[in-house]
């Protein structure tokens, strides 16, 4: 959406993509419209030495890895945005590197169907915060996408922002991934309904522990939201199974089953997807087309 609003993008992917945007351009296959985007593509850091704003996209589990692989090519007074799932990667990135580091809740369905191709399933827009006092670079980079058609605010609690965001990924991700469905067909069943909600209120137990307040009705308009604007997409759990790939599990109902036992709080539920799809993880899942 940058590079279409005619800024100078660079994006950092794997060759199959590089390959295709290089020689297409990105395809956006979105519900407002459909083109290809013309961006640059790169499989190498080098260009992040000129950048002024990185976007940290990666999975949850491979944050310190890729942060101590770049941190030699950032410009040290770059803005680094965490556009990730999780609560604390922007706190761990904040360890790695000087940079201004800034949390960043992203509410977006989507998926890679293709090299160069992505599907746009709903929704698409930004929360931004700072780790410690407010920070007045983040009303000029809201602004910057907004102005890119990219729905932006600033919060002045992201924590809870962070938090809400996390409780809907605990609720959705793990149970998309092991039924490999939409969050659609996952909240017709009732029964799957009430899961959801068990794991909402184990996730607000920790959540307070940690000095964050969420009250139910909150957390319950926020699962609702999901499951109405982005009723066709599959998690990106879900994704990573499909292709075989390790989950950001751990760092979602994992790490509430961890905060509890820290507290010594029982998260019956949370356990429960957590096991199920670690054990998906290790041996793999067969995909029945239907």
């Amino acid at each position: 959406m940058l590079a279409r609003a005619g800024h100078d993008v660079t994006l950092i992917a794997r060759v199959n993509h590089v390959e295709a945007i290089a020689k297409n351009g990105l395809y956006m296959d979105c519900l407002s419209f459909q083109d290809y985007v013309q961006v640059k593509a790169q499989s190498h850091y080098q260009s992040l030495s000129d950048a002024d704003i990185v976007l940290c996209c990666v999975k949850s589990p491979d944050t310190e890895i890729v942060i101590e692989e770049v941190k030699q090519y950032l410009n040290k007074s770059a803005a680094i945005l965490s556009l990730q799932n999780g609560v604390d990667n922007a706190e761990r990135i904040a360890k790695l590197v000087d940079n201004p580091t800034y949390p960043t809740v992203v509410y977006v369905a989507t998926a890679m169907v293709g090299p160069g191709k992505l599907k746009h399933f709903g929704r698409g827009e930004l929360v931004l915060g700072a780790l410690g006092n407010n920070s007045s670079e983040l009303n000029l980079l809201s602004d910057f996408f907004q102005k890119s058609n990219i729905p932006c605010e600033v919060s002045s609690n992201i924590r809870k922002a962070l938090w809400l965001k996390f409780l809907v990924n605990c609720s959705y991700n793990g149970i998309s991934a092991i039924g490999q469905i939409q969050y659609g067909k996952m909240v017709s069943t009732p029964e799957v309904v009430n899961l959801i909600n068990q794991i909402t209120q184990e996730c607000l137990m920790v959540a307070e522990k940690e000095g964050v307040m969420i009250t139910s009705t909150e957390a319950s308009q926020a699962n609702h939201v999901i499951g109405v604007t982005m009723s066709g997409q599959k998690s990106s759990t879900a994704q990573d199974l499909a292709k075989g790939k390790l989950t950001e599990i751990d760092y979602l109902n994992g790490l509430i089953v961890r905060k509890a036992a820290e507290y010594g709080l029982s998260t019956p539920a949370n356990q429960a997807v957590y096991a199920l799809v670690k054990m998906l993880e290790k041996n793999g899942i067969n995909i029945i087309s239907q």
